[in-house]
């Protein structure tokens, strides 16, 4: 997919600078269409954490959706072929679509339980991480109270974002 240069997405009208970056949280374009009011970004940092502040000034309800827009991990979603792009390209990348059937057998449980324990889906920035650590990785999380779990989805979420930045965004090298 091309990237576009920071001061070419400073320079874009509001509704294109939100189209661009539309996928960067979730299902959640109006981060994006917010975060454009703040404009020029010096770089990829400022921006992510102007699209953070976003969610942190949230009320309490659209965070919550912002978590409940993510998927399951290797969920019917994905089954489905439902992901976008970038949820695909991500679980893809961790093995995801490559569990044996006891993993995905032990994936679901634990998907399941997650959600009945939290009302939520459990979200992990998957690069770097196994099958293995992700399983592993879900259970020790059960463990946490809802609260605890919501702010360490956020954190994940933010991490996803940054991620997503930096492959949609490229930092100009010297002066703009």
């Amino acid at each position: 997919m091309p990237r576009i240069s920071l001061s070419a997405l400073n320079r874009a009208e509001t509704s294109e600078f939100s189209a661009i970056l539309s996928g960067i949280f979730e299902h959640s374009p109006w981060i994006a269409e917010n975060a454009a009011a703040a404009r020029p970004y010096l770089d990829i940092a400022a921006l992510h954490a102007a699209m953070c502040r976003q969610v942190e000034h949230a009320n309490p309800a659209a965070r919550l959706a912002l978590i409940r827009a993510h998927p399951e991990l290797a969920g019917k979603a994905a089954l489905r072929g439902e992901l976008t792009d970038e949820s695909t390209r991500e679980q893809k990348g961790a093995g995801l679509d490559l569990c044996s059937p006891e993993e995905f057998e032990r994936l679901h449980a634990l998907n399941d339980a997650y959600n009945r324990k939290f009302d939520f889906p459990f979200i992990v920035a998957v690069r770097g991480h196994t099958r293995g650590s992700i399983l592993d990785l879900m259970a020790s999380r059960l463990q946490n109270d809802r609260e605890t779990e919501m702010r360490e989805c956020l954190r994940q979420i933010y991490r996803i974002a940054l991620f997503r930045l930096h492959e949609t965004v490229e930092e100009a090298t010297g002066s703009a």
